[in-house]
């Protein structure tokens, strides 16, 4: 029997297109799934006059302590003492090494920070060893803001709860919006995650399970109730007896 080389012709090109959309059904499976964009930082890079958003990143968990200005750490070389010597973060970022310069060190991690001099004075020794001390830096602290009793920035000493940190600043106003104290969170220079909690909720329950754990930097801003934004506004001192507090 004939075959009509014009049926056979559109035949190969149909299998040949099928199995080119497959592979590529395949590759599209192939691919690592790309991170949820709450748990990275996008970027909006200037490329020739066009944005481009740059892919998430993972975030790193436990992140090492990154430098800051005015933070003071010692340099002690085993080998090589005369080289030793106590360094300050100066305002722009640059610390001052014997014998090598000005080195950029700010937002560096203490591993990143002793490759970077490793770097730096490889140029005058051979295989340098250097020890890094941190001596002076900046503690691990949270701020309290909005209406509360004594707003401010305090030191994370040990683990401390959101509610402990209300305690800690002196507790809520009277104009305070306990029902919706906000958490702000960097996760990335770029980030931040913010967090609604119901303390008003979480006393009237008597049940904490939801009263979160600070870490260094948080902030925390109590708003101002609807009453307390009212009431000025309300020509008559007795007719704020008509307005509940404790329902905002």
């Amino acid at each position: 029997m004939k075959l009509n080389k014009s049926r056979l012709l559109f035949a190969g090109i149909a299998v040949i297109g099928g199995m080119a959309v497959y592979g590529s059904a395949a590759e599209e499976k192939s691919r690592p799934p790309v991170a949820d964009a709450h748990q990275a930082s996008t970027e909006v890079a200037d490329t020739g006059g066009q944005k481009r958003e740059r892919q998430p990143a993972l975030q790193r968990r436990e992140p090492r302590y990154q430098l800051c200005r005015g933070d003071t750490f010692d340099l002690t070389f085993p080998f090589t003492p005369e080289f030793n010597q106590t360094v300050i973060i100066q305002p722009d970022g640059y610390i001052t090494l014997t014998a090598v310069g000005d080195l950029y060190v700010e937002r560096k991690t203490v591993p990143q920070l002793r490759e970077s001099l490793r770097t730096a004075y490889a140029a005058i020794l051979r295989d340098p060893i250097i020890n890094v001390v941190l001596k002076d830096f900046e503690k691990p602290y949270f701020i309290v803001a909005g209406q509360i009793t004594r707003p401010g920035k305090y030191d994370l000493r040990d683990d401390t709860t959101v509610t402990q940190a209300v305690a800690i600043a002196g507790g809520f106003t009277d104009n305070s919006k306990h029902s919706e104290v906000l958490l702000f969170r960097r996760v990335s220079n770029n980030w931040v995650e913010v967090h609604r909690l119901n303390v008003k909720k979480m006393f009237q329950a008597e049940n904490l399970a939801e009263d979160m754990h600070l870490q260094p930097q948080d902030m925390l801003l109590v708003p101002q109730n609807t009453v307390s934004k009212l009431r000025r506004f309300i020509p008559y001192p007795q007719m704020t007896t008509y307005l509940d507090p404790t329902r905002f």
